[in-house]
């Protein structure tokens, strides 16, 4: 194994938490009550419908910024707030300040001592380098659904991503805090490493909080994901690090 790419939104960055510390922030700045949480929720939500318009040919290709603005508005509608348009534009670039986990940094580092270390997110590249210089990411590479014109997950965005580098899938591993990520890389001969992130969606999470397949690693973050690196660089294979 030669690189290891990693899913960003929940697997690197804790989104929920970050959109709803600048939501109260701009709640105290515009002196408004907003639902703070029901709307950093309902945003995320509409997520994965939003790209599946653009996978299914009912939108042309779309960056996630431009989804993600056209959710906003609708929720910011639908909740009865009036804000003028470049508080909206403020409000969608909450996606570009977002805190990593705190066991990401220093894994990360540790892991770019072995491996090629890059993205493999559904964010356009303008936003994935604006959280990467604001939570100190030290990628080698940031590959992004934008490349391919595909959405995850499309197969096109993972074999994509093995294709730059020059690397066979059996040479690059996924990591992911989603089950669902995984099964579609490993179906294409990638390497998988779930890492549970158990409080993405709040206290409340159902979904994701243990790995449902037997994939290649599963390490409880990315320290002990480095920790098995470090023993058998090149090798992390049917392991697990807990």
């Amino acid at each position: 194994m030669k690189a290891i790419v990693f899913d960003v939104f929940g697997t690197i960055v804790d989104w929920r938490s970050s959109l709803i510390h600048q939501f109260n922030e701009l709640e105290k700045e515009l002196g408004l009550e907003l639902p703070c949480e029901a709307l950093t929720d309902q945003w995320r939500q509409l997520y994965a419908p939003s790209m599946d318009r653009v996978r299914q040919g009912e939108l042309p290709w779309t960056v996630l910024d431009d989804l993600h603005r056209e959710s906003l508005v609708k929720l910011l509608n639908q909740h009865g707030i009036a804000l003028d348009e470049a508080t909206i534009d403020r409000i969608n670039l909450f996606w570009h300040r977002l805190t990593p986990w705190p066991d990401v940094q220093r894994g990360l580092q540790r892991l770019k001592e072995q491996y090629i270390i890059a993205t493999l997110t559904n964010g356009n590249i303008s936003l994935m380098v604006d959280v990467a210089r604001y939570a100190e990411l030290p990628w080698d590479m940031v590959f992004s659904a934008e490349l391919f014109q595909h959405y995850k997950p499309d197969p096109e965005v993972y074999l994509g991503a093995c294709h730059l580098l020059r690397l066979p899938p059996e040479e690059v591993m996924l990591c992911a805090a989603h089950n669902s990520d995984l099964r579609a890389a490993r179906a294409l001969g990638m390497k998988t490493a779930f890492i549970p992130r158990r409080t993405e969606y709040g206290l409340q999470q159902r979904n994701d909080l243990e790995a449902e397949e037997a994939w290649d690693v599963v390490a409880e973050d990315l320290v002990a994901l480095s920790e098995q690196g470090a023993s058998h660089p090149g090798h992390m294979s049917r392991a697990k690090c807990v």
